[in-house]
């Protein structure tokens, strides 16, 4: 039995409180909109340094960085998520990178002494993104190397298992996927009959434009937290040059774009319907993820459909050590350097580099991150606690 839209958006409600109930780290992922009303209001706005306009993640925490895989299968460790991608100031992605990876450090019980050494090791991790003549990244701490390993391996069979609980072409219905009423299936076969979303889905598998694709099944997924209560649908679809033996599945997800939460620095430079937005961050940023992202409308909303690969994986950090909290840090905060890199000239980039690494105190780590950090961390954790006591007066 399809559940009804209306019932579904509170169901989702209550789920997204419980998922940002169970600790600040998952609280912080939760929570970017108000981290940028806080941040803003904190008296440590004034001191973050003006960076170049560039396209940014916006919500750049441990969740969203990892693995991603090419339109060819080869993977790179890339930002993943660019929902709130905008063009803005680039030291937004490292504080919230950097609140992301204190409270990860703080959840596996390290010492606040890690967390000073991490971000200095942030620091010198996106300094080396920025230096054109540096080729010296930073070590793949193993919580990285051991992700990247397994993506490398992985295949349909491995996302069926994963997403489908089985090979055959069918979603089933369970507490992830949720049957869908009659006009969202009816919406969604009509979006893949477009003329564009057809031929650039045809294009992404190989194809040429006389393929044939046809949509084996779909379901409402139940997925992230953030995302919780917008449009989210997994459709299975089935592509194939003409011939049986040539036909070949494809999960693609759907994900309603909304308007972004991150203080905007070029408006006009950016396209205004929220899907091409978070597809133009996308190409910007991540490339292996925005070749493979789709622009388009389904149900008078802004959607981007996006193929999962099998090699698409986040990296999950249950318990860090104080060595692999650190490693983590540089090689992280390295990778979030490339992508914005990637859009500056090398006198740019040497100039960004040099404002965001002048110190006036004894800490290796420029005290704006630090305190920065800080006081989003401190509000966070009085956020979080309020949000608990709401949650369980709610229940």
């Amino acid at each position: 039995m399809a559940v009804n839209p209306a019932e579904r958006s509170v169901v989702l409600a209550r789920t997204r409180a419980l998922k940002m109930s169970r600790s600040v780290h998952a609280y912080v992922r939760g929570n970017t909109a108000q981290f940028y009303e806080w941040l803003e209001a904190s008296p440590v706005a004034a001191s973050i340094p003006d960076g170049p306009a560039v396209w940014i993640c916006g919500d750049c925490h441990l969740g969203n960085l990892g693995p991603v895989a090419d339109a060819d299968h080869r993977v790179d460790i890339q930002i993943r998520d660019l929902d709130q991608t905008v063009i803005a100031n680039p030291a937004y992605d490292l504080i919230r990178l950097g609140l992301s990876l204190e409270t990860a450090a703080r959840s596996s019980d390290l010492p606040g002494v890690t967390t000073a050494q991490m971000i200095e090791a942030m620091i010198d991790g996106y300094s080396r993104a920025l230096t054109p003549t540096v080729d010296d990244d930073p070590r793949e701490p193993n919580v990285v190397r051991a992700v990247r390993r397994e993506a490398i391996g992985r295949r349909w069979r491995h996302l069926a298992k994963d997403r489908l609980e089985d090979v055959e072409p069918t979603i089933p219905h369970n507490k992830r996927f949720w049957k869908l009423a009659a006009q969202e299936k009816d919406a969604i076969v009509a979006l893949f009959a477009e003329e564009q979303v057809r031929a650039r889905s045809l294009a992404l598998a190989g194809l040429a434009n006389d393929g044939s694709l046809r949509v084996v099944d779909a379901a409402y997924w139940r997925k992230g937290c953030s995302s919780l209560g917008r449009l989210r649908f997994a459709v299975l679809i089935c592509v194939s040059d003409g011939r049986p033996k040539n036909e070949r599945l494809a999960l693609v997800d759907i994900k309603e774009a909304v308007s972004p939460v991150v203080p905007i620095r070029n408006k006009p430079a950016m396209p205004q319907d929220p899907a091409e937005r978070v597809v133009a961050g996308a190409k910007a940023l991540s490339p292996n993820l925005g070749e493979r992202m789709i622009a388009a409308s389904l149900l008078d909303k802004p959607v981007v459909l996006r193929e999962l690969a099998p090699q698409d994986l986040k990296i999950e950090v249950d318990q860090f050590s104080r060595k692999e909290a650190i490693a983590a840090a540089s090689y992280l905060s390295f990778v979030v350097g490339q992508a914005h890199a990637r859009q500056l000239t090398n006198s740019a980039r040497l100039s960004w580099r040099d404002m965001l690494t002048d110190r006036d105190d004894k800490l290796d780590a420029p005290s704006w991150l630090w305190q920065s950090i800080v006081t989003m961390a401190g509000a966070h954790e009085v956020g979080y606690l309020e949000h608990c006591r709401r949650f369980a007066l709610s229940r």
